[in-house]
């Protein structure tokens, strides 16, 4: 019998579980009969009562299995850490609140046996319940990354997808401390297909995604799949560089001709300030990349597990 992995991170969705968990439940008896069943909750420091929802449906259920970690390591840290415990033959990854719709498991199970696909992403082509500001920036993301990133991300992409044991493996092979999933899906490759839905709203709870969470989530996944903001940093040091150059010459051009210059300290100011910043700026851009290996060859584990099942 074959077997299908469910990995469900989950950061204070008590009110979510136990309904997740049913609606999964209702898709298995409709349309999954002859498969079996894995879940596995991974409980990322939840501040809330998550972590007793979950182990009251693993003591309830031997198909239920759980992972707790130490603190809150985040998202991608859970995912990891799922993907690592995931036994199944299949693998899809989901969210607690619903906003991943179990019944298009069924869907996507079958391209993946009847059509050969490796993987099976989902993307939403609405942004319904979603603040606008938050839905500009998401879709100003994606057109920069994928104009400064050799991997292709698409917009709206989520991290719901059905995937095979071989590409599962590939993807747990990587062991990076910065992750971002989204990229390491298209960087590892395999045949996918993009399943389109419309936005379903959060059965309950809040959103645990700020919009400062989801900017510093960008900066990630710029700055771990390309190098563009180096190269750009480096081009405007030698624009400046070359205008500096320009305007020497015409100073001493303009004062052999017309003699000392009016003193001009506010422009100069001005000048001073701009140059500054546009030094900071580029500071700032590899800093992030120094941070970033400064993390990884520290090697900390991407996740400490309190307990599991």
């Amino acid at each position: 019998m074959e077997k299908l992995s469910i990995i469900v991170p989950c950061y204070n969705e008590e009110e979510t579980v136990d309904l997740f968990y049913k609606e999964a439940e209702r898709v298995k008896a409709q349309d999954f009969q002859e498969m079996e069943f894995e879940y596995i909750f991974v409980d990322d420091g939840s501040k809330d009562k998550t972590l007793e929802k979950i182990k009251k449906l693993a003591n309830d259920n031997e198909h239920v299995r759980f992972i707790s970690f130490s603190r809150n390591f985040g998202k991608e840290a859970a995912i990891l850490a799922g993907l690592d415990e995931a036994t199944g033959d299949y693998i899809t990854l989901m969210d607690a609140d619903l906003q991943d719709p179990p019944s298009l498991l069924k869907k996507m199970y079958d391209m993946i046996k009847q059509e050969g696909y490796d993987c099976i992403a989902t993307r939403r082509i609405t942004r319904k319940g979603e603040p606008p500001i938050r839905s500009f920036f998401a879709k100003c993301f994606y057109k920069l990354i994928n104009h400064i990133s050799d991997v292709e991300m698409i917009d709206g992409a989520r991290d719901f997808r059905l995937m095979t044991r071989q590409m599962v493996e590939s993807i747990t092979s990587m062991r990076e401390y910065n992750r971002f999933s989204k990229g390491l899906f298209s960087f590892v490759g395999f045949k996918t297909k993009w399943i389109e839905y419309e936005n379903v709203e959060r059965v309950a709870g809040q959103s645990k995604w700020s919009f400062w969470k989801l900017f510093k989530y960008a900066i990630e996944g710029i700055t771990a799949f390309s190098t563009t903001p180096l190269i750009l940093s480096s081009f405007i040091g030698l624009i400046f560089c070359l205008v500096a150059f320009l305007l020497i010459l015409f100073i001493i051009v303009k004062t052999l001709i017309f003699g000392d210059p009016t003193s001009g300290w506010p422009s100069m100011v001005c000048i001073i300030v701009f140059v500054s910043g546009i030094q900071l700026f580029s500071l700032g851009i590899i800093g992030q990349y120094l941070s970033k290996t400064y993390l990884e060859v520290k090697h900390r584990p991407t996740y400490i597990i309190k307990e599991k099942k």
